[in-house]
């Protein structure tokens, strides 16, 4: 494990959101290196880079056309370079977004796996041995190339999925097995890439699609069986980087694929979705744990929860994340005192925390928005970062109708400078949070964690963190519960009190006791 690893806080940035230094409407990585003080006072010493690579920009730059060049709208390889070294400098790391399942329908592999005759990437992408062979349980693109056969794409049209074989096979003209020749020699590729980049100075990945690479791949052990392959050749060869995956199954990503984190996503029903963002189809309502109207239950997260953290204890860390580029942001459902009692506990449990751009002040989800480069639902929360109540709320100098995205129009649009210095702020809340798990060992990523109080149904949810006690009650209303803890209360949002064995707390309250 990369010791650097035991004491982070990433912040997420989308590129082309985040600072613009030239004022052409979109945000590049000479804008990043400006405001690496901002995330270094914010409290985050790690940053996780969403695609900088060239790329057509279908799927907002996960469709990757090269993948050992900057696009040019970014900056240069060079630009790239010079971030990892001044984010060293003060004392941050930088991860870059690795996208190993597809490429681009552009990038050069696809452009001459493409053609009729053979050549080394005839295998590098799938196809089926004929136009008129596409089996309906694949995604395929049909009749579109010289070559005769349908090319097997993992999501958008324009992202063709990279053959790394298939685990059942059941169409054995086309599909290889994963000790294929052809297939080892994506695999090759793949961490020729990532050499390229940690020799330039980057610090590691996160990982796109983690689970993606081997089709047929029910259990995904042969998915998990590649990347260890290429994580045991970064602990040989790059001990220091980190590998952090978009898996969402701890016990296979950390244990079998030996990354070192693995994400706690938000998928539909799991315990991620139930704390934050868990609406009822049927009724429309909000039924988070988080939400103030108390319909949650916060069993579903803990028994899914400590279950994998006691399976991955010791081998790797489940990662908390405020949001991502490709959900809606908090805001959308939850009001400002619900984030910051959401923030806390994502704060204070185990592993290593993930905040998105802008969830730090509160930023909105817009509706409504066009898709901009394949971004459709998700394209709300890729709105620019809002710094100041200057020109586009100072992301940038360029007219409004250059901007990669419309800033957040409202009258009371949440900003760096208008949340700083007020203490009930998001912004403020998140800072001194990040300040007090720096402070308290208890609240690194390896310290227990034990649930003392989560009831179906039932409020508040009540866990320590070695020597600490944190409480936390999203209802709408004042509860108690009675508990065995004596100490002293170091950090509070709303009103809460301790005495005799009984604990109460107000509503939408939370606490943490040191004893």
């Amino acid at each position: 494990m990369p010791n650097w690893l035991k004491n982070a806080i990433f912040y997420e940035i989308y590129p082309q959101s985040f600072y613009d230094s030239n004022g052409d409407g979109i945000g590049d990585i000479r804008g990043i290196i400006q405001k690496l003080d901002y995330v270094k006072e914010l409290g985050c010493n790690a940053v996780w880079l969403n695609p900088v690579y060239d790329s057509p920009f279908m799927d907002g730059g996960y469709d990757v056309r090269c993948y050992k060049k900057v696009a040019p709208r970014y900056g240069t390889n060079d630009d790239l370079a010079e971030l990892f070294k001044e984010a060293h400098k003060k004392g941050i790391r930088v991860i870059l977004d690795l996208v190993p399942g597809h490429t681009s329908d552009k990038c050069d592999w696809f452009v001459q796996s493409s053609k009729h005759e053979k050549n080394e990437f005839s295998n590098r992408y799938i196809w089926t041995d004929s136009v008129w062979e596409a089996p309906p349980q694949y995604r395929l693109m049909c009749g579109i190339s010289e070559r005769d056969g349908n090319y097997l794409v993992n999501y958008f049209s324009s992202q063709p999925a990279l053959n790394y074989g298939f685990a059942k096979i059941t169409h054995p003209k086309w599909q290889l097995p994963t000790d294929h020749p052809d297939c080892l020699k994506t695999v090759e590729a793949l961490k020729d890439i990532m050499r390229f980049w940690l020799d330039m100075g980057c610090d590691g990945f996160r990982v796109d699609m983690a689970d993606s690479l081997v089709k047929n791949d029910d259990d995904k052990r042969p998915t998990a069986r590649i990347w260890r392959g290429i994580t045991d050749m970064l602990k040989r060869e790059y001990p220091e980087a980190v590998m952090v995956s978009e898996w969402c199954n701890p016990e296979r990503a950390i244990n079998d694929a030996g990354f070192n984190c693995d994400f706690y996503l938000d998928h539909r029903g799991n315990g991620y979705s139930t704390m934050f963002r868990y609406t009822n189809y049927e009724t429309g309502e909000d039924e988070s744990y988080y939400c103030k109207d108390g319909r949650g239950d916060i069993t579903v997260f803990t028994e899914e929860y400590t279950r994998a953290l006691e399976k991955t204890a010791g081998n790797g860390y489940i990662s908390f994340i405020t949001g991502n580029h490709d959900v809606p942001r908090m805001t959308r459902t939850l009001d400002d005192r619900a984030i910051r009692l959401a923030y806390a506990t994502i704060l204070t449990m185990p592993g290593v925390p993930f905040i998105y751009y802008g969830d730090e002040i509160g930023m909105r989800y817009i509706e409504g928005l066009p898709s901009k480069e394949g971004g459709y639902s998700r394209t709300g929360s890729r709105t620019p970062m809002q710094w100041n109540s200057g020109k586009n709320l100072g992301f940038s100098t360029a007219d409004s109708d250059k901007l990669y995205l419309p800033v957040d129009t409202s009258a009371d649009a949440p900003t760096v400078e208008n949340q700083t210095g007020k203490p009930d702020s998001i912004f403020e809340t998140v800072k001194s949070l990040i300040r007090l798990r720096r402070e308290n060992p208890d609240l690194q990523p390896d310290a227990g964690f034990e649930v003392i109080y989560a009831e179906k149904g039932k409020y508040p949810f009540v866990y320590r963190r070695g020597s600490l006690v944190i409480a936390v009650n999203p209802k709408g209303k004042a509860v108690s519960v009675e508990i065995e803890c004596v100490g002293e209360k170091i950090f509070e949002i709303g009103t809460a009190s301790l005495s005799r064995g009984r604990l109460v707390l107000d509503s939408q309250s939370m606490a943490i006791f040191k004893s």
